[in-house]
């Protein structure tokens, strides 16, 4: 291990014993803060609301505290050790409805839950876009979760992948490894990722710059859409992905998790494997996963040569939680080897493979199956280490988290000299959070807060694209929560102030872009409303003013951009993004049908965007770089709105309960006010979508099988032909229909203990030959023998998916 990462490692753990002994010592303390001495249990039994028959596995979850149970054979649970006061609690099963209680825990607290039947799931605990636990029904925005069930269900090829599902969310991919999230129409440096309260700092203003997060290691998701910047500060604006891995097993038990994936279309095999415990406080885990894929192949293209891809990663935490609130320490390393898709074919049509001295021939056999990716490709590691904590002080809290992260990303583009970095960029980050909550008083919950990083990259490659540079953000906050009756108000207000630092931007000894500092600061803010109307309607409105600061991209890059086939110039000119959106959503949810509408409307000023560059004979203007001809692309700023709607039909018709119709519709638009070019389209905005889902749940079968489900998925994709033609920047995309379908089940014991999951899901069933309207390989070079642009996306896919858990508990209540 390298001095650096040592010391780093050597001071979180310093920090994290500190924060423990400290806490220890305020236990003993009679100050006002000190923590609260008294502590309580809770208990309780979980039962079938038809049957009346025990729930065995449901998951009994404090969320505020990091602490939980589940329940026995008999339906019976137990957390001891609890801090006196109020707690959210969730009560949740696979098949069943959440339930979602506020309960004042004093001494041994038991209540009993009875669960009904359900196969979508309309509510939850949710910890973002807050400064603590809430249930999802009284957040004012809109905000989508997804579980370790939804996962299995579903499956692709990242993590990201698995979020297209939702309304208003879709990806920008470049190749089955990277995908990016794209919100009400808006992604790269507009899109937060959140990983167990660390904000993810990796190379994210880029195409083919993925989220460096294992799939395997997630537990939860959590979808905020629209601005958060009130929380999170700045590149907020469109929402936040929130990725949950960390969650500490019940009391005294041992759990681990063997799994595999095979999926057909590209040979993509996945083995992962976790273990974790909890003894008297004491929690730990421990996870890693193998991922390997050839090309992947399509109807139009056959395989595509170097969308192969090799994935390794390994992480865990180590912690205690007592009465005082918790302490953990996670520490994770990303591993990812892709091949950057250029698209090049020959006259017949059939994909390039460079060699050395300057040598092509037709990629073939091996070629295709290989999952070593070949020239070019990127090279992707990301190591990350932090210290989470929440520390109860009588009754109020304390939330504290320190990160540090090193991404490191490298692009191999000489077939003369394989061993050369064409890029590489040398990230690193430290993050850190405090958050102050006071205690609930006459239904108000109030708290602030102040985050930031302090940031440095350095260039280490052959060429740059960006210069050098350090960054440093803080923004303070303070938010407010009043619940009157079945009404929910929240809100607040915050100020950031980001300074960068830039060196000068090198072509070899040559300065192509000067050094440079600039200091971006403004406040955000937010009020909204949540109302229960009646016991079936629910009611949402929200205004939200956002912030962003330009990326080092958008202000400084000069070069090539080989994963994007682009020549890219930056604008240093270029101010602060900021938005004002309006947000409302109206809820219905009756015993056979359930309706979620949701609309928005959002105003940039400023609004940064890359548009193609025009040569002076009125073409494209290119750069050559290598002997390859690039489009040259510089980025601008414009006024612009957007404004969208989501919306969700449930059916579940009586008598046949077991069955849900969904149907989910998402649209968006954006249109500058100023037409550029007599254009008044906005760039790259997703196409329309419209899913529909048959699915059929049954919680248990046989005294063999439960919780089996098949399902028949059509996924529309209606034509895009609103786009940002000025400058040959973005062209039409045809729509497309998929047909998708899956079918499983868990195998149990006579008393119910899973032996192990299976599940069979079929992707795209007619073998449709489609580009993704946000796919960059869409622009890729024109296939002579077919006259067709660019590359397509994945064809027909088969992935057959086992589950094998292992658990021991060492005391049963």
């Amino acid at each position: 291990m390298r001095p650096k990462f040592t010391f780093i490692l050597l001071l979180l753990f310093i920090l994290n014993s500190a924060v423990e002994s400290t806490a220890r010592e305020l236990a003993t303390s009679s100050s006002p803060f000190s923590i609260h001495k008294l502590t309580g249990s809770f208990s309780g039994r979980i039962t079938d609301a038809k049957t009346g028959a025990p729930i065995q596995g449901a998951s009994v979850l404090i969320v505020d505290i990091r602490s939980g149970s589940s329940s026995d054979v008999y339906g019976n649970f137990m957390i001891r050790n609890i801090p006196e006061g109020k707690h959210l609690v969730e009560i949740s099963h696979i098949g069943y409805n959440t339930v979602i209680e506020n309960i004042d825990i004093v001494n041994d607290t038991r209540r009993d839950f009875i669960l009904s039947g359900s196969i979508i799931e309309n509510n939850a605990v949710i910890v973002t876009g807050v400064t603590g636990a809430t249930q999802l029904k009284k957040v004012p925005f809109a905000v989508s979760v997804l579980g370790k069930t939804d996962f299995f269900h579903n499956p692709s090829s990242n993590i990201i992948e698995s979020l297209i599902r939702i309304g208003g969310v879709s990806t920008l991919a470049t190749g089955p490894a990277i995908s990016k999230p794209v919100i009400r129409g808006l992604s790269y440096n507009r899109v937060l990722t959140i990983n167990d309260g660390v904000r993810q700092e990796g190379q994210q203003w880029g195409d083919e710059h993925g989220i460096e997060i294992d799939e395997a290691s997630v537990n939860k998701i959590e979808l905020l859409k629209g601005p958060a910047s009130i929380i999170y500060g700045s590149d907020a604006m469109a929402g936040v992905v929130n990725i949950i891995t960390n969650v500490p097993l019940p009391m005294n038990s041992l759990k681990a998790n063997i799994s595999g994936n095979y999926q057909s279309n590209n040979n993509l095999r996945t083995l992962n494997a976790n273990i974790g415990a909890n003894l008297n406080g004491f929690n730990w885990n421990l996870y890693s996963s193998n991922k390997a894929a050839a090309d992947y192949r399509n109807r139009y293209d056959g395989r595509v040569f170097n969308s192969k891809f090799r994935e390794n990663n390994l992480g865990g935490y180590v912690g205690y939680n007592g009465k005082w609130g918790f302490s953990h320490l996670l520490v994770s390393r990303f591993n990812l080897r892709a091949g950057l898709i250029e698209g090049e074919r020959d006259a017949n049509g059939r994909f390039i493979k460079v060699l050395p001295g300057g040598n092509e021939v037709p990629a073939s056999g091996r070629d295709f199956s290989s999952t070593e990716p070949m020239i070019p490709y990127q090279q992707i590691r990301h190591f990350k280490i932090a210290s989470d904590n929440n520390i109860k002080l009588n009754r109020n809290s304390l939330k504290l988290n320190l990160g540090y992260q090193q991404n490191q990303r490298e692009e191999f583009g000489n077939a003369d000299d394989p061993a050369e970095r064409s890029l590489y960029f040398d990230l690193r980050t430290i993050t850190y959070t405090a958050q102050f909550h006071f205690a609930e008083n006459k239904g108000w919950k109030n708290s602030i807060g102040l985050n930031g990083m302090i940031q440095q990259n350095k260039n280490k490659g052959v060429e740059q694209l960006i210069p050098d540079y350090r960054l440093f953000d803080l923004g303070i906050y303070i938010y407010t929560q009043k619940s009157i009756g079945k009404m929910t108000f929240s809100g607040g207000l915050r100020y950031d102030n980001r300074m960068i630092n830039s060196g000068d931007l090198l072509d070899g000894n040559q300065i192509k872009g000067l050094a440079f500092k600039k200091n971006y600061s403004n406040f955000s803010g937010s009020l909204g409303m949540a109302a229960q109307l009646t016991e079936t309607i629910n009611l949402k409105i929200n205004m939200a003013r956002g912030f962003r600061a330009p990326s080092l991209s958008e202000l400084a890059s000069h070069g090539a951009h080989e994963g994007t086939l682009r020549y890219e110039y930056g604008s240093r000119g270029l101010r602060s993004e900021t938005s004002l959106q309006f947000d409302a959503g109206l809820e219905y949810n009756a015993e056979h049908i359930s309706l979620g509408i949701s609309a928005f409307y959002n105003r940039f000023s400023h609004f940064i965007f890359y548009r193609k560059l025009q040569s002076t004979g009125g073409g494209d203007s290119l750069v050559t770089v290598n002997g390859q001809n690039l489009s040259a692309f510089q980025f601008d700023q414009r006024k612009a709105t957007m404004a969208g709607l989501e919306a969700t039909l449930d059916i579940h018709p009586h008598p046949l309960d077991w069955l849900h119709i969904l149907n989910t519709f998402s649209l968006v638009d954006g249109r500058f006010p100023d037409a550029i070019e007599n254009d008044h389209n906005m760039p790259f905005i997703p196409a329309t979508k419209l899913n529909t889902e048959f699915r059929g749940s049954f919680n248990r079968l046989d005294k063999w099988i439960r919780n089996f489900y098949i399902s028949f998925e059509i996924n529309n994709t209606f034509s895009k032909k609103q786009v940002f033609s000025a400058y040959n920047t973005e062209t039409e995309t045809k729509g497309y229909c998929l047909l998708n379908g899956g079918i499983g089940a868990d195998l149990t014991t006579k008393k119910g203990r899973t032996l192990f999951s299976l599940g069979f899901s079929a992707i795209n069933l007619g073998d449709v030959a489609y580009q993704n309207h946000l796919s960059r390989l869409k622009y890729a070079s024109e296939n002579l023998a077919t006259g067709r642009k660019g590359v397509f996306n994945m064809g027909r896919n088969f992935s057959l998916k086992l589950n094998i858990p292992i658990s021991y508990q060492w005391v049963k209540y």
